[in-house]
């Protein structure tokens, strides 16, 4: 890891790798704006990437201290940071849907992680045990044998999922370990964490075989 390229957190001061923190910058309207792609103009500042620390930095107004002006944070910052969060995910996987990186249909999810297509299981809300069941035992037998361990998200409705994904009635998705879908499971695994939610992984057998997403 490149020193240079750490972040320190207003809230808990640590230096932590810019991936993992949140960049919040002063708008012209005096409010703090969430600055997810870290682009935006002026002074930033940095908060773990989680909603306990964003949520804190905002009760406790450290904000102003460390943009060094007057600013106030939204009373629902840590709503909108997982709202923005959420589209993000919800938009590159439907860019992935596009670029041929996904299978939909709980057949077609199974097959595709029993073949090694699969890098990630997504799951909506409504989805029911049964309906999940034959996918885990898939993921639990590919990470088994010494395959990759497939990581599962159960963050999304299903209507938000159908949305995304320009199709109707989505339940179960396999995202594919291409170009695009890397960088939405990214995504998604960022609101994961910020959440404070963990994805279900299986425990691959040999060592050096689990794929977690980056």
């Amino acid at each position: 890891m490149d020193d240079m390229n750490d972040r320190t957190c207003i809230v808990s001061r640590k230096a932590r790798p810019a991936e993992d923190l949140i960049r919040f910058v002063a708008g012209p309207d005096g409010m703090v704006v969430p600055d997810l792609k870290r682009k935006l103009p002026g002074r930033g500042c940095w908060v773990t990437a989680d909603r306990v620390h964003v949520d804190r930095a905002a009760q406790r107004n450290l904000f102003a201290r460390a943009l060094k002006t007057s600013v106030t944070p939204p009373e629902n910052l840590g709503a909108l940071v997982d709202e923005l969060l959420s589209k993000a995910a919800l938009g590159a996987l439907g860019l992935a849907r596009k670029a041929g990186a996904v299978a939909l249909g709980a057949a077609k999810v199974e097959a595709s992680v029993r073949s090694g297509k699969a890098y990630g299981v997504l799951h909506a809300r409504e989805a029911s045990q049964d309906g999940v069941r034959k996918i885990t035992a898939a993921r639990h037998a590919v990470a088994h044998l010494g395959g990759p361990a497939i990581p599962a998200y159960k963050l999304f409705s299903e209507e938000e999922m159908s949305l995304a994904l320009g199709a109707t009635n989505v339940i179960h998705a396999a995202v594919f370990g291409r170009d695009a879908g890397k960088a939405a499971l990214k995504r998604v695994s960022a609101l994961e964490t910020f959440r404070g939610e963990c994805a279900d992984k299986p425990a691959a057998v040999a060592m050096g075989t689990a794929e977690d997403v980056e």
